[in-house]
């Protein structure tokens, strides 16, 4: 193959439609703008112009604020550990972490942490860390006779966005 060989797939770029060029080629006279006024000029961008008068978007007052400091948190229900572990993806002789759930494609990204809910019940006896827990979870696990072991999450400038 040579660089004079190459080509781009069939059907992959279009050929620049040139308008105003006759009524014959379809987008001619108005050239598709419709007719008169301000948008069928050129260099006109009117998103969100209201005619001169103040748009609603400044009329109306701001609300609420966004916490940069929010943690993210990746949520794993009860019912979903207990599936992974009926089908040996998960060895119950260790401490389970964050990352053994994520080698093992049960969550699929860790975000600030896991968060484990308590959807489902619990059947096997675990040791596992998390960065969050609900009461409910946590009463389910020492219920089967596990331990819950809650790893303080810490804050980065990566993790603010």
């Amino acid at each position: 193959m040579k660089l004079n060989d190459l080509r781009d797939n069939a059907g992959a770029s279009r050929k620049h439609l040139r308008v105003g060029r006759g009524i014959g080629s379809g987008k001619g006279k108005t050239a598709g703008r419709g007719v008169k006024g301000q948008s069928s000029r050129t260099g006109v961008a009117i998103n969100g112009f209201e005619g001169g008068q103040m748009p609603i978007y400044r009329r109306l007052p701001r609300r609420g604020f966004k916490n940069l400091f929010r943690l993210n948190y990746t949520e794993l229900n009860l019912d979903f550990l207990q599936r992974a572990i009926d089908c040996d993806k998960l060895n119950i002789e260790n401490k389970i972490t964050a990352d053994d759930l994520l080698a093992s494609k049960i969550i699929t990204r860790i975000k600030n942490g896991v968060r484990l809910l308590g959807r489902g019940k619990l059947k096997s006896s675990i040791i596992i860390e998390v960065a969050g827990i609900t009461s409910s979870a946590r009463a389910a696990i020492e219920k089967a006779g596990g331990v819950v072991i809650v790893k303080a999450t810490k804050i980065t400038h990566e993790t603010v966005n």
